[in-house]
């Protein structure tokens, strides 16, 4: 849309970053070669241009998408930038140049290749988000439950309603291993939040037994003559297999240990959102 400039945008990651990528494109009529969140390796040897994150900014590009595209177009643009599809960044911006040019007909341009790898790309998140809805294992550590995913888009505000509606009294959190984020939630209070590392702590024997009978269950009802590992494959895919405690050779569901450094989260003491503090820990 705007002449192309030599440069690479650099923002700190977060949603409100793009959308201040966004506004630096419109408001000096310039395409970036390259969008990139701050730490990213950059393929390109490009001059970088610093995009700090201003709310403001941010917020008058958010109220223009269901004003000049369709209501729609929020959730699809959230979506997109959840997903791990590559160069994310410019698809989005590419995106919203077509949505602020043709408005809400941009939803249905399939036939446009940036159109259409956004679709596909919010399709894969939300069919691995589906899937981990009923992926997730949780192991009680005390008085909270916590599980551990490895998924390849941001699902965690995918499913975060989900898993805070059905769990609604009980105090647990999902980790998620890839992007270093967990969804923390207590009765009343539910967050997502930066988490560098967590080491599960060794299972107590409660525990340890009842993860057991899990898989006894799970081998109890297979019909041995009905085996079809290809068709378990295609409907769990193996990438899952890791944290699924009935497909794990031992009792034991993630590997053990004891939380330390900035993961001491699930010691003993009830969790907790603000201050700073996740969980009391002693």
């Amino acid at each position: 849309m705007f002449k192309p400039a030599a440069l690479a945008y650099t923002y700190d990651g977060s949603f409100e970053g793009l959308l201040c990528c966004v506004f630096e494109s419109y408001q000096w009529k310039e395409t970036p070669l390259a969008i990139h969140s701050d730490g990213e390796e950059q393929g390109l040897l490009l001059e970088s241009k610093w995009i700090a994150t201003d709310s403001s900014r941010a917020g008058r590009v958010l109220k223009s998408l269901p004003l000049r595209i369709c209501p729609e177009a929020e959730e699809l643009v959230r979506l997109g930038f959840w997903s791990c599809t590559p160069d994310k960044e410019l698809l989005l911006l590419n995106f919203l140049y077509l949505g602020f040019t043709h408005g809400r007909k941009v939803m249905n341009m399939l036939a446009d290749d940036t159109v259409n790898t956004l679709h596909k790309a919010v399709q894969q998140l939300r069919r691995e988000a589906h899937l981990y809805l009923g992926f997730v294992r949780f192991s009680v550590y005390g008085p909270v439950m916590a599980a551990v995913i490895e998924p390849k888009g941001f699902v965690l505000p995918v499913i975060q309603d989900h898993f805070c509606d059905r769990f609604y009294g009980e105090s647990f959190m999902i980790y998620d291993k890839t992007h270093r984020m967990a969804l923390i939630h207590q009765p009343g209070q539910q967050a997502i939040i930066p988490l560098e590392e967590w080491i599960p702590p060794e299972p107590d024997a409660a525990e340890e037994e009842y993860r057991r009978l899990w898989k006894g269950f799970y081998n109890a009802i297979g019909i041995r003559e009905r085996r079809n590992d290809r068709l378990r494959s295609s409907l769990m895919p193996k990438r899952y297999w890791k944290h699924l405690t009935e497909m794990k050779g031992s009792t034991t569901a993630v590997s053990g240990g004891k939380p330390t450094g900035s993961s001491k989260m699930l010691e003993e003491g009830a969790p907790r959102l603000g201050d700073g503090e996740v969980f009391n820990s002693q």
